[in-house]
């Protein structure tokens, strides 16, 4: 039942710290995705279109960012079609296209072709992601559904739990990365050194399942540090910390702020 993986085109910057989009990756420099979503959320609240989430995906670039995520809600709560189109267009760095595994999103994503997809759980009374996608028991669905992604040469990534039932999982179904929940680690102080080894484990498996392994969700200067420095991590996505701290200092300097701790936790 498992896909055949593409080979995907390599991406290096000479001269910085952006690597190849596939390589093996360990103990290289570290890829920061830039989530703009919520750029989208405060132009939504007024309406009209201002401020752009092109504008911001393209001062991203410009401060160093190695790709750009934008999540398209079935309900369109900030990122919208025209977004993704526009971000696609504007962009000569990965767009990464976050979605819910349902046939409307699939044939978006086709029509778009971002470098990646990145397949994640979705509640319409949720105000973010909550949790990780349950892909143990629904590997056939997953299977059927996704199948136009690697049809099409988009990298396929699931946004899971760091827990080995669900990574195998992704794995079975074709999965070119995994994304790590990292919400519990943020979030749960008191068990913060127990999440950080459950992240570096889980880390440790998606590697050798030939899988590379990504992260996202609630990190910010204070816990982006350790999870960096999980010498199989290949890429952290980060977005409503960035694009609030933007409101205080800008966010090429936010941007910056957090390649230098990437760059400190690897050295």
């Amino acid at each position: 039942m498992k896909l055949q993986k593409r080979p995907q085109p390599n991406r290096m910057s000479e001269g910085s710290d952006q690597m190849e989009y596939n390589g093996d990756g360990m103990g290289r420099a570290l890829r920061l995705g830039v989530n703009i979503d919520h750029v989208a959320t405060v132009r939504n609240a007024r309406g009209g279109y201002h401020p752009d989430p092109v504008r911001a995906a393209k001062i991203a670039e410009d401060a160093g960012a190695d790709g750009i995520t934008a999540h398209l809600r079935e309900d369109r709560r900030h990122i919208r079609d025209f977004d993704m189109a526009a971000i696609r267009s504007s962009i000569n760095i990965p767009l990464n296209f976050e979605m819910a595994a349902t046939s409307e999103m699939i044939s978006l994503a086709v029509e778009t072709m971002p470098s990646a997809v990145c397949i994640v759980p979705e509640r319409r009374e949720e105000v973010t992601t909550e949790g990780g996608l349950a892909v143990v028991g629904h590997e056939a669905r997953l299977f059927k559904i996704l199948t136009p992604i690697k049809r099409a040469g988009i990298r396929l990534s699931l946004f899971v739990e760091a827990n080995e039932a669900e990574i195998k999982a992704a794995a079975s179904i074709g999965a070119d990365s995994v994304e790590l929940h990292t919400g519990r680690y943020c979030y749960d102080v008191e068990r913060r050194s127990d999440e950080l080894a459950r992240l570096a484990s889980a880390a440790s498996l998606v590697h050798s399942l030939g899988m590379e392994c990504h992260a996202g969700h609630g990190l910010d200067y204070d816990t982006v540090g350790a999870v960096a420095a999980i010498p199989e991590m290949k890429e952290l996505n980060i977005g409503h910390f960035l694009i609030g701290e933007s409101i205080f200092m800008g966010l090429p300097a936010a941007i910056s702020r957090m390649r230098q701790l990437l760059r400190s936790a690897r050295a």
